[in-house]
């Protein structure tokens, strides 16, 4: 199916311990030894977390030889809770943070992956392989990671759910970073109960998370008894039309799913954040700073062939032909231009993104009007991959979220002539119990995904 067949090229590297990693966990079940729930399930893992055995390169010929001598937090974790991992996923290179003109799901060490659902679309990133290997049930569960968008998009242009937790929920720690206020990986997956089991294994306090503390006391013990089919019914949710306009067919789409919330019990008003796209500038000025600290961190931890960004930069130079053949390395230019995080310009920044997503935005409008989330349309349907012109993004409702810090999640919600669209649902720091919740009231009222067909192409 990866190779041949559709040939979604979504798979990067396969754990070559996985065979016997599941024969051990089948002996333990035969011997009464149970882990959990996830106890035998296999899981595919974006290629830029941590997992001895296998490279973590970010989808870059430069870091094709990174052996990490340890796992990542959250792999640990989920070995503990008995999962197997079945190998790595693709990626947009450096999660998508290397260029101004970037082709999404492409990088030098791993190739283009392709839309399950239409293979000359683009499954979007930067955790494209993991949308598309987990639509096409390559592996029960997958984990991805987001800066701005990079769980959500995936996960609704392939068809899946996908839940970016709140910052510091999931432990960062051997994940290779962009971004220490906004970075999270998180759980994608075909239906939400998936997504609320993976997320249950993966979440935990970490301290030596710079935002991990704050998760003590925000971690139940099962996420998954949130679901409940009447989870909307009662609640208050706020319609980011701000987000809306891109597309007629998406509006489309929304108005049925506002019907369907309504008729589960749900109530909908409509919301105006005053700040709206206020963060863009800020965040970009968060993020070149944070890349450059956090790169150099990681790459100087693990040992790496190339010891700083700016040895990543020279590196793509001296080897242009496989490293850019399609585009550059503009972000990587710009990040390496900037000063430590003590400049001012860089906590400026940082309080400022934060402040106009989240306290005068996001969090002011659930306040405002007593909401328990805000819903918008997760994402335009997949454009046609183009390595000439880049992506082409139309709009998405994640952005606001991804800047405050704070959880969201997508579902379902139907399709732009058999290309997938999502549902996303905004809430407050650690509302991951109720977004699971909202959700999976909403998957069980409307049943909205359908499996992929892998057309070559969509007919005029």
């Amino acid at each position: 199916m990866d190779k041949k067949g559709p040939a979604l090229n979504a798979v990067i590297e396969l754990n070559p311990d996985a065979l016997k990693e599941a024969d051990t966990l089948d002996a333990e079940r035969k011997a009464g030894k149970l882990r959990g729930p996830m106890h035998g399930l296999p899981v595919l893992l974006k290629d830029n977390i941590d997992v001895v055995g296998m490279a973590n390169s970010a989808g870059s010929l430069a870091l094709a030889d990174n052996h990490p001598s340890a796992d990542a937090f959250l792999v640990a974790r989920l070995r503990a809770a008995g999962a197997v991992i079945l190998g790595k996923t693709n990626l947009s290179e450096w999660a998508n943070f290397r260029s101004t003109r970037s082709v999404s799901g492409w990088s030098s060490r791993g190739g283009q992956t392709r839309n399950a659902y239409v293979l000359d679309r683009n499954p979007c990133g930067s955790s494209a392989g993991t949308g598309a290997a987990i639509a096409s049930s390559f592996a029960a569960f997958g984990v991805g990671t987001e800066t701005d968008g990079s769980i959500i998009c995936p996960s609704s242009v392939n068809g899946l759910v996908g839940l970016k937790p709140t910052v510091g929920l999931v432990s960062r720690n051997g994940i290779i970073p962009i971004s220490a206020s906004q970075d999270t990986a998180g759980p994608m997956g075909r239906s939400v109960a998936d997504v609320a089991l993976l997320l249950g294994a993966m979440a935990a306090t970490d301290e030596a998370d710079p935002a991990g503390h704050a998760s003590a006391g925000n971690i139940p013990p099962d996420y998954t008894s949130f679901l409940k089919p009447d989870a909307l019914k009662g609640k208050r949710f706020g319609l980011f039309r701000q987000t809306m306009g891109f597309h007629p067919d998406v509006d489309a789409a929304m108005d049925k799913a506002v019907a369907a919330i309504k008729a589960a019990g749900g109530e909908v008003v409509e919301v105006k954040v005053p700040t709206f796209g206020q963060w863009d500038k800020p965040e970009l000025e968060v993020l070149l700073y944070e890349f450059k600290a956090g790169l150099n961190t990681y790459l100087a931890a693990h040992g790496s062939a190339q010891k700083s960004l700016e040895a990543l930069i020279a590196w793509d130079k001296a080897n242009a032909a496989r490293a850019m053949p399609i585009f550059g390395q503009e972000l990587f230019e710009q990040a390496q231009k900037k000063g430590p995080l003590t400049d001012a310009a860089y906590s400026k920044a940082r309080d400022d993104a934060r402040r106009l997503a989240g306290a005068q935005g996001l969090i002011a409008a659930l306040d405002k009007d007593n909401l328990d989330a805000l819903i918008a349309p997760s994402m335009a349907p997949a454009w046609p991959t183009d390595p000439v012109l880049g992506d082409h993004f139309l709009g998405a409702g994640y952005g606001i979220a991804a800047v405050a810090g704070t959880p969201s999640i997508t579902v379902p919600m139907g399709d732009v002539r058999g290309l997938p669209i999502g549902l996303a649902f905004l809430g407050r720091a650690y509302s991951e119990p109720e977004l699971l919740g909202f959700a999976y009231a909403y998957e069980q009222a409307t049943h909205a995904r359908k499996p992929p067909r892998y057309l070559p192409t969509l007919a005029p």
